[in-house]
């Protein structure tokens, strides 16, 4: 994806929900984000720390109790059979409500099931065809850099992404930064690192046409060398080496994501190379890895272009990450799944001058629709029109404030 289709993407209808600081009015535009309502959390029964991630996980981000999926099976194993597997998933799909699109795992072990990672057996079900013996291209994904915003009812898959942690406190601070980065529109920086290690670095060949400043909030810098050290503004952060030194000096904004392309990273314990998992330790909000060999396949993992591209649209984590992936059979994915740094609108009232924010507004004429409750009666309150192409906000003169609005590009 180069820069006019990343600009594209960026500026198609954000159609995403506010909400505001007290005393201000409130925007009901439905989000464009996955949210609690469409997410599944399984839980291990069997595993008390699945348990007490699941309950810490539906307290904070409100999952209704009907999503609360308990299973039982032997924990700690890195692998899992896959008739073992089949038999669990089985009895998941059929608790599962119609209307979930996607399921949030809450233990680091088993990673696998037998030669597929577990977040893509459970999104998809457990098929050969998302493995590979040797060098070998595997099934692509039909989500794979597409628009849906219901991945089940679109393409039969529900993207899963595993709250992984080795304890407690370390997932209650990966979920709490999650939230923390919910509309944040954070200021940072993409990093993608061209390094020594020529195999591992194979992403990075695409970048030419990538935009420098992607947004006036996100700075995108290709540099050569192996590793970063002492940054203070990393949203993103995609590498290639076995191991990466020295990721704790550096401060990962709520919402970053980092992955380094690598054999085993996604073997999230026990692997001589670099657990995925030390990216979330060391204060990332998702990351990805390889369970099995994949090669240096560039399919196999997330393209740094287009999950960047998704998530600046409002995208939630799981979403943005998941559709950055074109083979996921081999790799697992880690992380918060419902963080939206730039998910939603802000909106701040100025005497009779409402102002809507949102850094990913596409240019055009919108109506603003006023309304006593959230249930209506919705009346036309004011109109304006922007050329720019990244405007960031939108400001309606109001003849009196309202406590509900929804907007709407014409």
């Amino acid at each position: 994806m180069g820069a006019l289709a990343l600009l594209a993407l960026l500026m198609q209808p954000l159609h995403a929900g506010s909400s505001a600081a007290s005393g201000q009015p409130v925007l009901l535009n439905r989000t464009a984000a996955i949210g609690p309502a469409e997410l599944a959390v399984i839980i291990n029964s069997e595993d008390p720390l699945s348990v007490r991630i699941g309950h810490y996980y539906q307290q904070r981000r409100n999952i209704p109790e009907q999503n609360m999926i308990r299973i039982a099976f032997k924990p700690g194993r890195a692998i899992i059979p896959a008739a073992e597997f089949t038999s669990l998933r089985e009895s998941v799909e059929a608790r599962t409500p119609a209307t979930v699109q996607a399921y949030a795992l809450t233990w680091v072990a088993p990673f696998r099931v037998e030669c597929m990672s577990i977040t893509t057996a459970f999104a998809a079900g457990f098929d050969r065809g998302f493995c590979a013996k040797g060098c070998q291209m595997t099934r692509r994904s039909p989500y794979f850099n597409s628009n849906s915003r219901r991945p089940y009812q679109d393409f039969s898959i529900r993207p899963t992404m595993s709250i992984a942690a080795r304890d407690f406190a370390a997932a209650k601070a990966l979920i709490d930064r999650g939230i923390a980065s919910d509309t944040s529109f954070p200021q940072g920086t993409a990093y993608l690192l061209h390094t020594s290690d020529r195999n591992r670095t194979v992403r990075v060949t695409g970048t030419r046409n990538f935009p420098e400043q992607i947004t006036d909030r996100v700075r995108l810098r290709v540099l050569h060398r192996d590793f970063l050290t002492n940054r203070d503004d990393i949203l993103f952060y995609f590498t290639g080496l076995a191991r990466v030194p020295k990721i704790e000096t550096n401060h990962y904004l709520p919402g970053a994501i980092a992955d380094h392309l690598t054999s085993a990273g996604g073997v999230l314990t026990g692997s001589g190379q670099m657990s995925s998992l030390r990216w979330l330790e060391a204060g990332a909000t998702g990351s990805y890895g390889a369970v099995v060999e994949p090669c240096n396949f560039p399919e196999k993992f997330p393209v740094p272009e287009i999950v960047i591209a998704h998530y600046l649209g409002g995208e939630s984590l799981i979403e943005s990450y998941w559709k950055s992936v074109a083979m996921p059979g081999q790799g697992i994915f880690i992380g918060e799944p419902l963080a939206k740094p730039f998910g939603g609108f802000r909106t701040t009232l100025d005497g009779n001058l409402l102002t809507v924010y949102s850094p990913a507004l596409p240019a055009g004429e919108y109506h603003l629709y006023a309304a006593p409750t959230r249930k209506g009666p919705f009346t036309l309150a004011a109109s304006t029109r922007t050329m720019a192409p990244f405007p960031h906000q939108l400001q309606f003169r109001l003849v009196r404030p309202s406590p509900f609005y929804l907007l709407k590009k014409i």
